[in-house]
């Protein structure tokens, strides 16, 4: 096996010797990233840990599309300053209580998806990763009043702590992270992730309401303590936020209520198939949902509004 010097981990580790489950989080922008909720949820992990220390590094020339997602620079004046660098890299980190796992975070591979795995292989068995657990979000047609569903799925059933609410087959785009569970299950890695449903008139926002709701399921299967109460603050203000516009947006108000009815139609139906909506509540069109939240949107961007809408253009656009 070879990383072609794709990545780089560091010889000498402190923190790992004699721990027997080592959990690594996979958070990748891009494709899977709706409500940049993986990547606001690696921040998250990031800062409750002052950043803790890179372990790995990998060659993000290797894997990044630059004009398809270029970095910012600042022109100050008459010259250019403060370039954003893409780095995508593991960090050790220590949960709550002091115990170890690593988070692999950073832009999504654009290219050489093999050769991503084969690297993400190598730094697995390099600092004996035990269980590789993946988040994403998805825009789904379901209203924000209604609880985040999460589609659980591994490389083993026994791994999984909960069940899905249908059963069939999809057929979706991958993704580097798809890929990444499929080649680590073939290798014999144990892998799980964890793919939340957004409101997809938010999926431009940050969403920090599925960020909690992933790193829940992270503290279950990868038996971590961590502090969400940051999480559950801007989830709060979120919701006020969302609330307060639809009280004086009544067009708007009645698209999310028509997404209530289906949603509760749909549990109320106890039963099984690929669609997540009943079929027996007329659904907004594509075209009259557009219009109503790019009003949204704007609304949500107002003066009274902190400028904190992430520039998303790869958010996913099918199901999972």
């Amino acid at each position: 096996m070879s990383s072609e010097r794709l990545v780089h981990i560091v010889d000498e580790i402190t923190g790992l010797d004699g721990v027997d489950e080592v959990p690594m989080i996979v958070a990748l922008d891009g494709f899977l990233d709706a409500g940049t909720s993986s990547a606001l949820a690696a921040r998250h992990l990031a800062a409750l840990s002052d950043g803790g220390s890179v372990v790995a590094t990998f060659d993000v020339d290797q894997f990044h599309d630059y004009r398809a997602r270029r970095p910012a620079i600042s022109f100050v004046r008459d010259h250019y300053e403060q370039y954003d660098a893409p780095r995508l890299v593991v960090r050790l980190l220590r949960d709550a209580g002091g115990t170890p796992y690593l988070l692999l975070h950073g832009p999504e591979p654009d290219n050489r998806w093999e050769a991503f795995t084969r690297a993400v292989r190598e730094v697995i068995e390099r600092l004996g990763v035990t269980l590789t657990v993946s988040l994403g979000s998805v825009p789904m047609a379901v209203p924000h009043t209604r609880p985040i569903a999460v589609t659980h799925h591994g490389t083993n059933p026994d791994l999984l702590v909960g069940e899905n609410p249908w059963d069939g087959e999809l057929r979706v785009p991958s993704s580097a992270q798809a890929l990444l569970e499929l080649r680590l299950g073939e290798w014999g890695h144990d892998a799980v992730g964890f793919v939340a449903h957004i409101p997809h008139y938010l999926a431009q926002l940050e969403y920090p309401q599925a960020s909690a709701v992933l790193l829940d399921q992270v503290e279950r299967t990868a038996k971590l303590t961590l502090d969400l109460s940051a999480l559950h603050d801007a989830a709060a203000e979120r919701e006020e936020e969302i609330t307060r516009y639809l009280a004086g947006n009544e067009e708007v108000g009645e698209v999310v209520a028509s997404l209530e009815r289906q949603y509760d139609s749909f549990a109320q139906a106890e039963e099984s198939g690929a669609n997540l909506l009943a079929e027996d509540q007329p659904l907004p069109t594509g075209d009259e949902i557009g219009r109503q939240f790019e009003q949204f949107l704007a609304g949500l961007e107002g003066p009274d509004t902190p400028p904190d809408t992430p520039d998303t253009p790869d958010t996913a656009e099918d199901d999972t």
